[in-house]
């Protein structure tokens, strides 16, 4: 670990100093300014564009420079002399100028103006396509470009995601961004309307390789839902949309403690107008964990007792996941299309607990055992209908989205707890549990779309969108009376929940020579009812609205700032809201919060970008009622929940910088630093006011040889405070290799996760009456193997689709 944090400070330093040579040598006085506009065939700028300032007598390289947003590029300090200009971006051919002069006297020189074209360079009859960086920063994202990592093979979604710059995935699954929880996570631009523990499931069922790219949101604007104050993470997911019959086949094994194996068919059809295509995955994922529990309670009169957990939780997952769709291009400005995905998984849980009990603590005064078996099934079933049209050619068009989403999942689970004396012998009868939970959810989206520039240089979006959500959690426990399982009536229950969302959103957008300003507002009514039968039902209806801001500034070729406001909401999550009760064992257990109410953050983010490649971010954040997970003891029993705490303040800095070594050698570092600050003046029977401040560094290196293709992945996050939680430091080092053979068409790729076993949750709380230290360990540390081919036609690309209801199927459990 301490030769990590050498490299990653020596890397850091390396890009520094070559950032200060860089900005001396700009520094210098004297010379002319050449500067030009790239043109793409409609006529609108191309930016990002690599262009070449070549000297015309000898064709030597004098300087290279990336076209800006509005698609013009500068060289300063020239001398005098003959020149021409090349400009080069992938999916164009290359574009060369006429030769020009530059005078020896000319303060400016403008070059003559090139258009570029789309096409393909083929060798052979081989695409040459161009490698994407694995971490790439955009003006308002983080994109992680999963689609050819040797470390994305084999994995699910939810191991990618822990390995994506910012976020964290901590025990139970919950996934944080900058150290914040409540993230909004995204299916192709769709929000998923899932509950935490469903989203995760979501995530271990779907394949890392059916993944194009992971997109991190941190301050979306007024045309996003409004939900998630830390940001939003968006999956893209690959999609086939090439000329002709063409597709891939993978096929992995991986090996932990236990086997792992996966495989995907991605195939796709183009004919004419229309387009065909399909995913289909499946997996079995056998994996562990050990969780550890020290705890210390106390009676009314301080006595205490010692407890002394430890429970081995074996997982044994199975998913069969797939998605079809096509697109019909009824005219050149019209397409319709269709989506229908679903999955059918299963999940086994055989948990084995032991608990030791004492008046000291290395006494054993009794002791107990709890052996539970948790059959799990979850099923899915969705359906999207798209229309595309384009107005006009200056770019004025409606989109709609209708989606239909039914998600059934069932949970049958059995408890045996049996009570022994110090000397091992029974204490008493054991006590014998069971329950049924089937769970049925149902969602219904629609949405429309429209833009239209005012002129060339404004440019106005506006949308509608309603959301109608039906949560139905039935709790079906029963106890055994010594002869037969009966009704247990302090079990079980029934709650329905509905959710019913109406929203709209205008942006406006104005281009300025060297700015851009765009300001928005989203406004979302909200209905809710939760009902949990003998109990009053909870009703909430309340209108929001949330304004944006963003300022984006180009200094000159190199220096860009922006600056960014948006209000954001999270509602609570359905198994937040659910108040059933599930045991770990007699003494440990969770439950939902009927109560919950929405919290509210006000987001401010300053960037600053240095050519094009190295970011730095400023943020700040202000949560209300901030919802938290707690942990509440009373007398013996201790059980997790969630509050409405009072506030959260979030400070944070991002830098990330990638950089070249040589041209065989590239990398990137992303360090993120933190405070997060909780304050509530009443938790359960005291106050809270804590905070710390956390780094969290990512770092990858990328070598390349030939047809090999090396990465390796460090990352190191120190300790962390969260609500009442201490959380101790972690870390890791992820490799892997990869090799393409058969003219590309064919890819095997080796990695190994966390080789030196490091990963670990260790989290501890001393306060508001608690006094435990929970560690975990799990089944982190994984070789995968895994072989791509690639079959078919690989020349022409059509347009990828995004449908609208990918928010609300995000808050269930099970889904993919």
């Amino acid at each position: 670990m301490k030769t990590l944090i050498h490299n990653i400070f020596y890397t850091l330093l390396l890009v520094a100093i070559s950032w200060s040579a860089s900005f001396a040598q700009g520094g210098k006085s004297g010379g002319t300014k050449v500067s030009g506009s790239l043109l793409n065939e409609q006529g609108k700028p191309m930016d990002y564009a690599t262009v070449s300032l070549i000297r015309a007598t000898d064709s030597t390289l004098v300087k290279g420079a990336l076209s800006n947003d509005n698609g013009v590029y500068t060289f300063d300090n020239i001398n005098s002399g003959k020149y021409l200009v090349k400009a080069t971006v992938v999916g164009y051919q290359k574009a060369v100028t006429t030769p020009f002069i530059v005078p020896e006297s000319a303060k400016t020189v403008t070059a003559p103006a090139l258009s570029m074209r789309a096409g393909s360079t083929e060798l052979k009859g081989v695409t040459i396509t161009a490698s994407k960086p694995l971490i790439e920063r955009k003006i308002d994202r983080t994109v992680m470009n999963v689609e050819n990592s040797v470390l994305a093979a084999g994995n699910t979604a939810l191991e990618i995601l822990a390995k994506a710059p910012g976020v964290t995935v901590d025990k139970d699954d919950n996934i944080s961004l900058n150290g914040k929880q409540g993230v909004t996570v995204m299916l192709n631009d769709k929000l998923t309307y899932l509950s935490a523990a469903q989203l995760a499931t979501l995530l271990r069922s779907t394949d890392g390789n059916t993944i194009k790219s992971i997109e991190i949101i941190t301050n979306p604007s007024a045309k996003y839902d409004a939900a998630g104050n830390s940001g939003i993470i968006n999956i893209k997911l690959k999609k086939n949309s090439q000329s002709g019959t063409n597709g891939s086949v993978t096929v992995g094994v991986a090996h932990g403690e236990f086997w792992r194996n996966n495989a995907s068919l991605n195939l796709n059809h183009k004919q004419g107008n229309l387009n065909v295509f399909g995913t289909f995955s499946r997996g079995d994922n056998k994996n562990t964990r050990d969780i550890y529990i020290d705890r210390v309670t106390r009676d009314s009169l301080g006595k205490p007792t010692y407890f002394n957990q430890f429970t081995r939780m074996p997982h044994n997952y199975h998913y069969n996941n797939y998605r079809l769709g096509a697109d019909y291009d009824v005219t050149s400005r019209n397409t319709i299309g269709f989506v229908v995905s679903g999955y059918s998984n299963s999940e086994v849980d055989n948990n084995n607990g032991n608990t030791k009990i004492g008046s000291a603590p290395n006494l054993v005064d009794s002791s107990l055992t709890t052996v539970s078996t948790i059959n799990q099934t979850y099923k899915n079933f969705a359906a999207n209908l798209n229309d595309r049209f384009k107005i006009d050619t200056s770019g004025q068009e409606l989109s709609i989205d209708l989606d239909y989403s039914k998600f059934r999942n069932n949970s049958i689970a059995g408890y045996t707890t049996d009570y022994f004396l110090p000397d091992g012998n029974i204490q008493h009868a054991p006590q014998l549990l069971r329950n049924q939970t089937p769970s049925n959810i149902t969602i219904y989206t629609g949405k429309a779309d429209y833009t239209k520039p005012l002129s060339k240089t404004v440019k106005l979006e506006t949308g509608v969108k309603f959301s109608s959500v039906k949560t139905d959690n039935d709790l079906q426990a029963q106890i055994f009376d010594g002869n037969n399982y009966v009704n247990d009536t302090t079990r079980t229950n029934r709650f329905v929940y509905t959710e019913k969302i109406t929203a709209g959103y205008l942006n406006l957008n104005k281009q300025f020579k060297k700015m851009s300003v765009q300001l928005g507002v989203r406004a979302e009514y909200t209905q809710s009812d939760g009902r949990l039968l003998g109990n009053t039902p909870v009703k909430r209806d309340y209108l929001n609205f949330f304004p944006s801001v963003f300022v984006n500034r180009t200094l000159n070729d190199k220096n860009e700032i922006s600056l960014s406001y948006s209000r954001r909401i999270d509602r609570p999550g359905y198994d937040d809201l659910n108040p059933f009760i599930y045991y770990l064992d007699p003494y440990t257990f969770s439950k939902g919060n009927a109560f919950l109410k929405p919290q509210y953050t006000n987001n401010f983010e300053f960037n600053y970008t240095y050519n094009k490649s190295i970011n730095v971010s400023l943020g700040y954040s202000r949560t209300t009622d901030v919802i938290t997970e707690i942990i509440l003891t009373k007398g013996d029993k201790s059980f997790q929940t969630n509050l409405n705490l009072q506030t959260q303040n979030s400070y944070s800095v991002n830098i990330n910088a990638p950089y070249t070594i040589t041209k065989w050698w590239t990398g990137n570092v992303n360090v993120n630093s933190f405070y997060l600050g909780f304050k509530s003046d009443s938790v359960g029977t005291g106050k809270l006011s804590d905070g710390q401040v956390t780094v969290q560094v990512k770092a990858t290196q990328t070598l390349t040889f030939g047809s090999y293709r090396f990465e390796i992945m460090g990352d190191y996050q120190s300790p962390l405070t969260y609500g009442i939680y201490k959380i101790k430091p972690r870390y890791g080092v992820d490799a892997g290799v990869s090799h393409s053979f058969a003219n590309k068409k064919a890819n095997i790729k080796l990695a190994l996760d966390d080789i030196f076993y490091l990963r670990r949750n260790n989290v501890s709380s001393h306060t508001l009456g608690n006094d435990f230290d929970i560690r975990q360990n799990y089944d982190s540390r994984v070789g995968r193997l895994t072989f791509t081919y690639n079959f078919g036609n690989n020349k022409i690309k059509t347009r990828e689709h995004k449908t609208g209801a990918d928010a609300e199927s995000g808050r269930v459990k099970g889904a993919n």
